[in-house]
């Protein structure tokens, strides 16, 4: 993929925010750039491109000097904001000394950064998200790498019609997941897609949806450029599917027998090679901490059955990359994000003054 139809020009998360205060400093490929990000005095985050101007040395071998970072290969001094400071016994600094400073903000638990023109970097463009100590969740928190790429991934994650049978043995979802054809439409910078599944085995089978042997299954998610899952279910006994006829529940409803929400964000670190960072849990109106300790294991199965599989498929895609995949169906949501990436690309490159290099293909 050429730098014009990658998506630079957006949020991604690059770590934890509690690594960053657990370590002190943390080392990361985002689209192929290396960065390192370390803390301030003050607690902020500060975003630097990891390869030291002389000998290209890994600056997160280095050391935090109050706001500044020594690079320990042989001893240079960078700002926050790049710029060297020293450089053992040579009095003149040139300007051209200096490494790239990528924008960065810690929100929610999260540390986002924008790999693309930082003069583009809307702090409101942050995708939302609810944050790890939310009182309403018990969330459990995970990440995973991938040697595949982040596409794959996301179209992984956008059409869940493949529960039915990568997760028959974590989920126990049945055929309805693959049966059932959602509703998708566009939001900003992503698409949502709801659905109702009607008397399936409860997923997991948790609190008072484990009295139940098949119930009505509400699902809704939101996927946000550039690789943002929510995704909230909740379960209802039989019947609430005709009760809004089809339509959104009402969450007050007291006949709610169990909801559970997780966040999913894609990272991707290179072409073929992605990190996923996620959340899972169940709220605190229906549930508690140790069964949301059980989902985060489940969550687990499940990701080792996806990561198993999406693997596989990069190997089989790398044998003959011109080989396009086939839409069917479930892909409505994907050819749709699809359409909103290319779409944000195009205005990326247009800021850039560059060609609209996919004008044609979009």
């Amino acid at each position: 993929m050429t730098s014009s139809e990658t998506l630079r020009d957006a949020w991604y998360v690059a770590a934890y925010t509690s690594e960053l205060e657990e370590k002190g400093m943390i080392a990361t490929t985002l689209l192929g750039d290396p960065i390192v990000i370390y803390a301030k005095t003050d607690g902020s985050p500060v975003a630097l491109e990891d390869r030291c101007v002389h000998r290209l040395a890994p600056l997160s071998l280095g050391r935090v000097e109050g706001d500044h970072l020594r690079c320990m290969y042989h001893g240079m001094l960078f700002s926050a904001e790049g710029a060297a400071l020293e450089i053992p016994g040579q009095d003149l600094v040139p300007k051209r000394a200096c490494v790239r400073s990528y924008p960065v903000v810690e929100r929610s638990g999260w540390l986002w950064v924008w790999p693309g023109n930082p003069e583009r970097a809307d702090e409101a463009l942050v995708p939302p998200v609810i944050g790890m100590r939310h009182p309403d969740w018990f969330l459990h928190e995970g990440l995973l790498d991938y040697d595949a790429s982040s596409d794959l991934i996301i179209t992984n994650v956008i059409d869940l019609g493949h529960l039915t049978w990568v997760h028959r043995e974590s989920f126990g979802a049945d055929e309805a997941w693959a049966e059932t054809v959602p509703t998708t439409s566009p939001i900003e910078r992503g698409v949502r897609v709801t659905r109702w599944l009607r008397e399936i085995p409860p997923i997991p089978p948790l609190g008072k949806a484990a009295d139940h042997e098949r119930l009505d299954h509400w699902t809704t998610f939101d996927f946000f450029a550039p690789g943002v899952f929510h995704f909230y279910n909740a379960m209802y006994p039989v019947g609430t599917y005709d009760k809004y006829a089809g339509g959104e529940p009402d969450r007050a409803d007291e006949t709610l027998l169990y909801e559970h929400y997780t966040q999913q964000f894609v990272m991707p670190m290179t072409e073929q090679k992605s990190r996923y960072f996620f959340t899972w849990g169940p709220s605190t109106r229906v549930g508690n901490a140790e069964e949301g300790a059980i989902m985060r294991e489940v969550n687990y199965q499940a990701f080792a059955e996806d990561q198993a599989i999406i693997e596989a498929q990069q190997k089989i895609i790398n044998l003959d990359p011109s080989r396009r995949p086939m839409p069917t169906v479930h892909d409505k949501a994907v050819t749709l994000y699809e359409g909103i990436v290319r779409k944000l690309v195009r205005e990326q490159n247009a800021a850039l003054g560059a060609a609209p290099a996919l004008e044609q293909a979009g």
